[in-house]
């Protein structure tokens, strides 16, 4: 008896969907537009964060051997740089691939009369974390056989407070989208229900308690939900796809990094089901609340 009353509760649901078809386009619709403009601002942080990152592995440190060591001694010096905290690679640079490295960037005019003695022996180190970077640069010159290191610590500075402002921005813009969604699709639904205001009271006299009344509505919602989360996943992709596909096939693709959507699919369609179902299911019982108040 009980799985018939919720088989014929949870089939209400879907029927309202139907009979309200209206409506329940425009509250897909809504739940749609709310998920791709959270989405974008969110997929917007992820490749910017991207891009950071990008920026960051490209701020080197760069740590000078003492001109005193010899060969042997300078390679030797990697497993004391390795051991420093917040150092995550250290690369060896010989003298001569420093020559190298610096005649491809000069013409060859430039460079004539200087050799390898002018160079160095170095390491290039690449950090864990840059926020880090000036403890890390003094715990650097600290180890015994290195020089002297240089470090863009002004740079650093600026890409973690870039980074920084970019995750509280999203963050923030994320849980506005988040109760607006919810308030609109409430909205929505009670612009659905004002119309079954007195089939609801009636339903409530005769005896029924807020759980019967109350299942389709939650029903409706969620499949309005899910409805919304799935269409909102297959635009959120055909339009980043076909941005990013436009940004690479610019100038400005040559050097800003683009995240493939595949790799971000499986979170984005997760976060649009949940989203959608948890706006969905929620704005129809708090659409109803009221009425329930007979």
């Amino acid at each position: 008896m009980k799985f018939n009353r919720g088989g014929y509760l949870i089939g209400e649901g879907f029927r309202n969907i139907g009979k309200h078809g209206f409506m329940s386009f425009a509250s897909v619709t809504i739940i749609m537009a709310c998920l791709i403009i959270m989405g974008s601002v969110s997929l917007l942080s992820v490749n910017i964060d991207a891009l950071i990152k990008d920026l960051e592995d490209q701020n080197e440190v760069a740590a000078f051997v003492d001109e005193n060591l010899s060969d042997e001694e300078a390679m030797a010096l990697e497993e004391k740089i390795t051991a420093v905290d917040n150092v995550e690679s250290a690369e060896f640079v010989s003298r001569e691939a420093a020559m190298d490295n610096f005649f491809d960037n000069y013409d060859s005019y430039v460079m004539e009369g200087i050799d390898k003695t002018v160079f160095r022996h170095r390491y290039v180190i690449h950090l864990t974390d840059i926020a880090l970077m000036a403890d890390t640069t003094e715990a650097l010159k600290q180890v015994d056989g290195i020089a002297k290191v240089r470090a863009h610590i002004e740079y650093a500075d600026i890409f973690v407070t870039i980074r920084n402002v970019v995750s509280i921005v999203s963050l923030v813009l994320i849980i506005m989208l988040v109760f607006v969604s919810v308030f609109i699709m409430s909205n929505t639904i009670k612009l659905a229900t004002f119309n079954r205001r007195e089939e609801i009271a009636i339903m409530k006299m005769v005896g029924a308690n807020n759980g019967f009344i109350r299942l389709p509505f939650v029903v409706e919602g969620l499949i309005l939900g899910l409805m919304g989360g799935c269409l909102a996943f297959l635009a959120e992709w055909g339009v980043y796809e076909l941005l990013t596909g436009k940004i690479i096939s610019t100038v400005a693709g040559s050097f800003i990094k683009v995240v493939p959507f595949t790799e971000v699919a499986v979170p984005v369609l997760i976060c649009y089901l949940g989203t959608g179902i948890l706006v969905g299911v929620f704005g129809g019982v708090n659409a109803i609340r009221n009425y329930l108040k007979v």
